[in-house]
């Protein structure tokens, strides 16, 4: 059989199911199985689909060990020759992160989709079958590639792509740069190249997950002091993103705590807290400034570090 298309399921609101009674806000993530999430959506009848369950798991509770499983069991599929695309079901507290890190490890040559539900599976108006259908036809485009998010009809790129909102059901943009694509009533109409880029390999995320260095957000905010910073440090943290102010600016405190950090062999690793905006480094900065994560959020920018310490311990 020929272009098929693989449902990766690992939990999430999409899975999730609220007691009779209850409003959409008090559900439990992650009750129903993929199988289950593809029965809900009829449209999906006829078309050639596998469904694999990685994990069932609120997002907000992901970890490195569910990372690495769902980037083997993507690589796996990738590698069928008759396997047109793979769907990722996902909670959308966690989404954007999962999916950079698979794009950066991977970088596929096929579409790798990742969707999601900001409803329950149980609510009168579940947004989870039709996202899950728009996720499925875009993984049957023909020439689609690379890690994407779809969601309320709107195609957006791993790289660019962050959660925005709480509740609403477009919770995601993709900042500046706006979304890939959008789709009307099942047709899709680009905007944007696919993503495209050179795999850091599946190598980095071959040792056990217990061993991956660990990276830490430690947020620019007014009054901050550098106590979170030397208190890191002596516990063997690897890696640090400082979630800055505006363009990139840190605290005077944050920045003493880092430059010590920094002597002591962490890595460091600038990322803005604004929801929209890419740090621009002046001139001035020169090469003493702490390098900056450009667009990525905070939580982005601390999956960058810590593939990039990978791969340097995979070099050694």
């Amino acid at each position: 059989m020929q272009n098929i298309v693989v449902i990766l399921g690992t939990g999430g609101t999409i899975a999730g199911v609220a007691p009779d009674g209850e409003t959409d806000l008090a559900y439990e993530a992650a009750q129903l199985s993929v199988a289950a999430l593809v029965r809900s959506a009829p449209e999906l009848r006829d078309v050639p689909l596998e469904t694999e369950q990685v994990a069932q798991v609120d997002s907000k509770d992901m970890t490195h060990a569910i990372w690495q499983a769902l980037t083997h069991r993507v690589l796996h599929h990738l590698l069928r020759e008759e396997v047109q695309g793979i769907v990722v079901t996902h909670g959308t507290d966690t989404m954007e992160e999962t999916a950079y890190l698979v794009q950066r490890v991977l970088a596929p040559n096929k579409p790798v989709v990742f969707t999601g539900a900001m409803r329950p599976a149980s609510s009168r108006q579940a947004d989870g079958p039709d996202n899950l259908v728009d996720a499925v036809a875009v993984a049957q485009e023909p020439g689609a590639q690379g890690v994407l998010v779809v969601m309320a009809g709107t195609v957006h790129g791993a790289v660019d792509v962050r959660k925005a909102h709480a509740h609403r059901l477009d919770a995601f943009n993709s900042g500046d740069v706006g979304p890939l694509a959008r789709l009307d009533n099942g047709t899709l109409h680009r905007l944007r190249a696919w993503p495209s880029g050179e795999p850091m390999g599946v190598a980095v995320v071959d040792p056990a997950p217990d061993t991956w260095p660990v990276v830490e957000i430690v947020t620019s905010h007014a009054g901050a002091s550098a106590g979170l910073i030397d208190a890191l440090a002596r516990a063997g943290t690897k890696g640090i993103v400082i979630a800055a102010t505006g363009n990139g600016t840190v605290h005077e405190a944050i920045e003493q705590g880092v430059q010590r950090a920094a002597w002591s062999g962490m890595a460091v690793l600038r990322a803005t807290r604004c929801g929209d905006g890419a740090i621009l480094d002046a001139p001035e900065d020169g090469e003493g400034a702490w390098p900056s994560a450009g667009a990525l959020t905070p939580a982005k920018a601390r999956v960058e570090l810590m593939l990039r310490l990978m791969a340097v311990a995979g070099r050694r």
